[in-house]
């Protein structure tokens, strides 16, 4: 089931997202990428400023994925999902709730690393295409993908 986390399950997605970009961080010979250097505090930033969403099994978070609105975009932001919980949707679900969130927005939006194929290849068949490059330096260039989202009525949930 997918739930809006709390304050108090920011360590355990802290924890999950430091063990889930380990074989990214490992694409680019080790780098010390920033979802691996991000702080609690940081993370309580993201927290106050979007929607964290999260999945609990058996009392765990496996997986979590950060959104935010940006004008008529939907930002997408650290999709992770558990190792052990890989290759089952639910990124997949985490990913299309986020893109819900906002019923009004007209595009979502993430960016990814150039090496990161296997990502690349997921969000593609998700409907995501990339539209621009940013290089940070010789070891990665920075890939951006955007989604058009369908129209949809406004939910009234609070």
């Amino acid at each position: 089931m997918i739930e809006r986390a709390k304050r108090e399950d920011l360590p355990a997605i802290l924890s999950l997202q430091r063990l889930a970009y380990l074989s990214e961080a490992e694409l680019y010979d080790g780098m010390a990428i920033p979802p691996l250097t991000q702080t609690l505090e940081e993370l309580e930033q993201d927290h106050r400023e979007g929607v964290v969403l999260i999945v609990v099994e058996g009392g765990d978070i496996v997986g979590s994925v950060r959104a935010k609105r940006d004008g008529d975009s939907v930002r997408i932001g650290k999709l992770i999902v558990h190792p052990s919980a890989q290759n089952r949707g639910l990124g997949k679900r985490l990913l299309l709730e986020a893109e819900r969130l906002w019923p009004d927005a007209a595009r979502a939006e993430l960016f990814m690393g150039h090496r990161s194929m296997k990502n690349l290849a997921f969000y593609r068949k998700l409907g995501y295409e990339p539209f621009k490059e940013r290089l940070v330096d010789e070891r990665l260039t920075l890939v951006f993908l955007e989604k058009r989202l369908p129209k949809r009525e406004r939910r009234d949930e609070e």
